[in-house]
């Protein structure tokens, strides 16, 4: 987190110049992978459960002899073994210990022990944009273009190192103590060198392509972004039906069939029907302007893009915390202890992670 204050992006240098530098040095560190440290959690305090999911748990952690806080989301091996996601797993470390970019979260360290693997990443406190969505119902246009803004970049970003995300939600973006996005859960995410068939990601974001089982690539991405504009300005997706028959979605996301609220304006009408287009060839972000066409939207007018980077902007919303500690904005989770088995399980499956 530390090189990221001290590195500023520069207003007069070209902007595909610096992604191409950024996908350089994410090469260098995908290609030199470290080894999970055999774990030796005595260095730290467990506090509390921020979160919980199929694969495993998110605590808050606190490095005793520095009092920096941090979020280990650990995963139970014979879990991962059992649902067949070890490859998943090992792609999730990887792509976390790669990437550096100021609106998605690293690994900070990783250790394994007998029962468990443990990714150490930067605590980010001011809690789930999903919670915070719920909470205002929806927000003010400029308060979707200044998260949104932040989103584009983070995925113009990901594409730029040959990744595809494929879980765009706001469960998985967190809000930073300044207001900042950051986006999190690198589960489904996948360096891809041109299409891949996987069907996985939250029905209400997925694209029509991947329900439709064709090969897909980074444009599911750009659907998913234009779902989640809609989400963030109307406070319920596009594509939302009141039927537990998940048929019916997928049949409205296949034809693209939703209505606009009277609330939004000409500007985040145009960009959203840019982007929820069936054809590829006319969707935003997939053609040859590539995340330019977004970014230049009539809708984004207001945005200096540098300052969002260097996040000298003013954020419409900070979250109100005591310290850097502070887990007031998280769900409150029943602690469960970690049983730690006495040999090593999976041993041989676990060898190289």
């Amino acid at each position: 987190m530390k090189q990221e204050s001290s590195h500023k992006f520069s207003a007069g240098s070209d902007y595909h110049q610096i992604l191409s530098r950024l996908k350089t040095e994410f090469e260098k560190r995908y290609n030199d992978q470290k080894q999970a440290s055999i774990a030796s959690l005595t260095e730290y305090e467990i506090l509390r459960t921020l979160g919980s999911g199929a694969f495993g748990t998110v605590k808050l952690i606190k490095r005793k002899a520095s009092g920096e806080y941090f979020a280990m989301k650990i995963l139970s091996k014979e879990r991962i073994v059992y649902q067949k996601q070890l490859q998943h797993t090992t792609n999730e470390k990887r792509i976390l210990q790669s990437i550096r970019f100021p609106f998605v979260v690293n690994l900070e360290i990783c250790y394994k022990d007998n029962s468990y693997l443990y990714l150490v990443m930067p605590f980010v406190n001011g809690g789930e944009m999903f919670t915070l969505l719920r909470h205002s119902r929806r927000f003010s246009e400029a308060q979707a273009a200044f998260y949104g803004a932040q989103v584009a970049l983070a995925l113009e970003y990901l594409h730029g190192c040959n990744l595809i995300y494929r879980d765009l939600k706001p469960e998985n973006l967190l809000v930073d103590y300044r207001g900042y996005v950051k986006m999190t859960d690198f589960g489904f995410c996948k360096l891809i060198k041109d299409r891949t068939w996987t069907l996985c990601g939250t029905p209400e974001y997925l694209a029509p392509e991947i329900i439709q089982a064709k090969g897909y690539g980074k444009s599911v991405d750009w659907w998913s972004y234009g779902v989640l504009l809609y989400e963030m300005a109307a406070g319920y997706s596009p594509f939302y039906v009141n039927s537990s028959d998940q048929m019916v979605l997928f049949e409205r996301i296949c034809k693209g069939k939703y209505k606009f609220p009277k609330s939004f304006s000409t500007d985040l009408c145009s960009l959203v029907h840019h982007l929820l287009q069936t054809d590829l060839s006319r969707r935003y972000g997939n053609l040859r302007n590539g995340c330019d066409d977004i970014k230049q939207h009539a809708w984004f007018k207001t945005i200096n893009w540098y300052g969002l980077l260097n996040r000298e902007l003013p954020a419409p919303y900070v979250p109100k915390l005591q310290g850097p500690g502070d887990a007031s904005l998280f769900d409150v989770y029943d602690e469960q202890k970690l049983k730690i088995a006495s040999k090593c399980l999976y041993a041989k499956e676990f060898a190289d992670f």
